[in-house]
């Protein structure tokens, strides 16, 4: 299967110039959605850190970023909303967010900040012994008690000596705060008014109060990520806490 994809049918949430060159990076079969971005165009077409594929290669052999708190190896690695992604070296540290185009963008964050990653509870199971496994959204499960739902937000540490211990917990319920992360309302962050069951296969409807201009809108349940509880957690997801 070849490694790359026409420019013109790149996802319009890469935000990259569809006529530079005729091809660009492909990327990866992944946890993230079809959208997710190629780490290689993330360097190059996003950020400018690299001008080529073989400055791309040279740069993740030396394991000189890190996505997740994992180097980063392959270029075709996919990477999405509330990916962490540090540079050591040039003591760098981003989260990859959505704008209200529904573009990614890149927000420099602080080193501490880089500790850690919110991830959506996907679904849950029970295990041997009783315990829960929570299934996350970007591909990763861990065991837990009964008090996490799908549809919440948890923390999770991304220190070596803590990897993947949740550290906070945000609930999907009435009067938290949540990022949109699809539709034509993505990148607003807004506060759940209403969460509506729908019968059947159909995603529950969730209304929200937009925190920067107070506007109710409505979305669906599979568009919402949980950033807070009464107030967004950290300033850098688009409101300021």
């Amino acid at each position: 299967m070849s490694g790359h994809q026409k420019r013109l049918t790149a996802p319009n949430a890469w935000s990259i110039a569809k006529k530079a060159n005729t091809f660009i990076t492909k990327t990866a079969p992944g946890p993230h959605t079809k959208d997710a971005m190629p780490v290689a165009v993330w360097l190059r077409d996003h950020m400018g850190l690299a001008r080529n594929m073989k400055e791309i290669k040279k740069i993740l052999s030396s394991r000189a970023v890190i996505v997740n708190g994992k180097p980063a190896r392959d270029p075709k690695l996919g990477i999405g909303v509330f990916d962490i992604i540090s540079i050591p070296a040039m003591q760098k540290h981003y989260r990859i967010l959505l704008d209200k185009r529904g573009n990614f963008v890149s927000i420099e964050i602080t080193e501490e900040a880089a500790k850690t990653r919110l991830c959506k509870i996907r679904n849950k199971t029970e295990v041997k012994g009783g315990k829960v496994q929570l299934n996350l959204r970007y591909g990763v499960n861990i065991i837990a008690d009964h008090s996490y739902r799908p549809r919440d937000s948890v923390v999770l540490s991304l220190e070596e000596s803590n990897h993947y211990a949740i550290v906070d917990h945000f609930p999907f319920s009435e009067g938290n705060v949540a990022m949109v992360i699809g539709g034509r309302h993505s990148g607003k962050v807004g506060r759940i008014a209403e969460i509506i069951d729908t019968a059947g296969s159909i995603p529950n409807k969730v209304i929200l109060d937009e925190l920067e201009t107070g506007t109710r809108f409505d979305t669906i349940d599979t568009y919402v990520f949980m950033v807070g509880r009464e107030e967004p957690a950290v300033k850098e997801w688009g409101i300021e806490a």
